[in-house]
């Protein structure tokens, strides 16, 4: 049955009254034996009747031609009036529910009323479908990976290089160095330092240790650890009063005795300070009272490997590993190479050398590069690789030259909230980390000169002469660069970006929703009208 409201049988009653004063008393009657059965036996009917009249009047005025026109004219009236009555109804009825499903809304009088940009729906007019809910779906995995996404990025640390003058003065520099010499025995090795200032550091043993290393035939194990003197034998059992012939050199300024050369090394400083060759001291009472060709000629299968640290000016210079005692001759730097080419086995010496660390700057501590190894994608953590570590050069001429060209880049490391941490552990004031990089150029030639034939360039002419030896120049650049952590982005900057994310993806899944949903519903609409 259909509802009938309460106030469409007030209406129908209030039909003979109309009829009464419109068309006289036989239409009363007529009205009354019609509207007043059907108002109270048939509400369905009537209101059903009722609807059709008022929306096709004109159609149904035959089945009524017996009725006076006046009276369908007024029962038309009075269908339009129900027609809208019922209409309020409705109207009534749904803002009733929609007010029931909605919060309290501000006054209407209310400025920002008119402002909101957020307009409300109800339920009723929804339309959930499955392939909005396969797209919701897939849009919050979208959300979820790309935030995942802006959050590395957000944590992720970048390096910004500075670019700045050194203008550091007087300091000096360390230089670290770990070199093997398989064919080459301690006491033929000497390292010597130079530099453009004029500072010369001769046969430097301060802060380096030379360890003995056997033949490579029996390994080249280390044979002492510790740093090798060859003449640690003092005559402890001579006269008190001796005085030892230093055989027309001059006594070194830290001979035991003033003016007197009691040891073999003594006598040998001495020769170097006049700059004379001393070759194995055959005739020297002293070094043969010590057993000194003796004891060369036991190392002469050695090798020897040389570790420690150097303190240098910050100006252009070098360091070499030559053979021999070094001294200088007037202004020229000459080494003692007798005892280099003279072997009684007949084995010659040679410098094939495998570098094992080349650094310069103050070594990092181990925590710290413990800590930077296991970093990931942290491009200045690999600072300490430097290019000559690992590195080596093999030859079997005793007279050949290697010469590497450093170029040093002062390199100062600003770790990403390190300050307080590197001043604990004795870094600099601003808690940096200062190291150098350096790049290299490596040339080798023989002493005897010629070309490069055998390795297919013998347009390439080398020099005759020079010291077999390995030779490292380096040159320190005026400029200093400063790397310098940062995040890669503000913590504002990456609620921006999770904003846009979420943003954007929710305006792209609601477009692809409704082009789904239009497609969807055209297509059964096509569909329909096939059928």
């Amino acid at each position: 049955p259909i509802s009938f409201p309460s106030g469409y049988a007030s209406n129908l009653r209030r039909w003979p009254l109309l009829v009464r004063q419109q068309e006289g008393l036989f239409h009363t009657l007529v009205a009354s034996r019609i509207a007043q059965p059907i108002a109270l036996c048939l509400p369905g009917a009537i209101e059903l009747f009722l609807f059709r009249f008022a929306s096709h009047p004109y159609s149904l005025r035959p089945s009524f031609g017996f009725l006076p026109r006046g009276f369908v004219l007024r029962l038309a009236a009075l269908s339009g009036e129900l027609v809208a009555g019922r209409k309020s109804h409705l109207i009534e009825s749904k803002t009733e529910a929609l007010s029931r499903h909605l919060p309290p809304m501000m006054p209407a009088k209310s400025r920002f009323t008119r402002l909101d940009a957020f307009t409300k729906t109800v339920d009723e007019a929804r339309i959930r479908t499955t392939s909005g809910g396969v797209v919701t779906i897939v849009s919050l995995l979208v959300v979820f990976f790309l935030a995942w996404g802006e959050w590395a990025d957000y944590r992720r640390i970048v390096i910004h290089p500075e670019l700045i003058v050194d203008k550091g003065r007087g300091e000096r520099m360390e230089i670290h160095l770990n070199i093997t010499f398989p064919k080459m025995p301690c006491e033929l090795l000497t390292l010597d330092v130079m530099d453009v200032s004029g500072e010369q550091q001769h046969g430097v043993a301060h802060g380096v240790n030379k360890v003995r290393l056997r033949p490579e035939s029996q390994g080249g194990g280390v044979i002492d650890s510790r740093s090798l003197a060859l003449h640690d034998e003092k005559a402890e059992h001579l006269d008190p009063n001796y005085c030892g012939e230093c055989y027309g050199a001059t006594a070194p300024e830290k001979a035991q005795k003033a003016g007197c050369c009691n040891t073999c090394d003594e006598v040998r400083e001495g020769y170097a300070a006049q700059g004379w060759a001393f070759g194995r001291g055959e005739g020297v009472e002293q070094c043969e009272r010590e057993h000194y060709a003796e004891k060369l000629d036991e190392q002469r299968e050695e090798g020897c490997r040389i570790e420690g640290g150097l303190q240098v000016n910050k100006v252009v210079g070098n360091f070499h590993l030559a053979p021999g005692r070094s001294f200088s001759n007037g202004n020229m730097h000459v080494h003692d190479l007798k005892n280099y080419w003279e072997t009684p086995n007949g084995k010659k010496h040679d410098f094939t050398h495998d570098i094992h660390q080349l650094r310069f700057g103050p070594q990092l501590p181990e925590h710290i590069k413990q800590k930077m190894s296991g970093a990931k994608a942290m491009p200045w953590t690999n600072h300490h690789l430097n290019p000559l570590d690992g590195v080596r050069q093999a030859t079997d001429d005793p007279n050949f030259n290697y010469m590497y060209f450093v170029k040093i880049v002062p390199t100062s490391y600003l770790p990403l909230g390190w300050e307080k941490t590197m001043q604990r552990l004795g870094g600099s004031a601003d808690g940096s980390i200062e190291t150098h990089q350096y790049s290299v150029t490596s040339h080798k030639r023989s002493l005897t000169g010629g070309n490069d034939a055998a390795e297919g360039h013998a347009e390439r002419q080398h020099s005759r002469g020079g010291i077999p030896g390995v030779f490292f120049s380096y040159d320190i650049s005026p400029m200093k660069v400063i790397n310098r952590e940062e995040q890669s982005k503000t913590f504002l900057g990456f609620l921006a970006g999770l904003c846009a994310i979420v943003g954007g993806t929710l305006t792209v899944a609601a477009a692809v929703d409704r082009g789904l949903f239009e497609g969807a519903t055209r297509l059964k609409k096509m569909r329909s009208k096939d059928l």
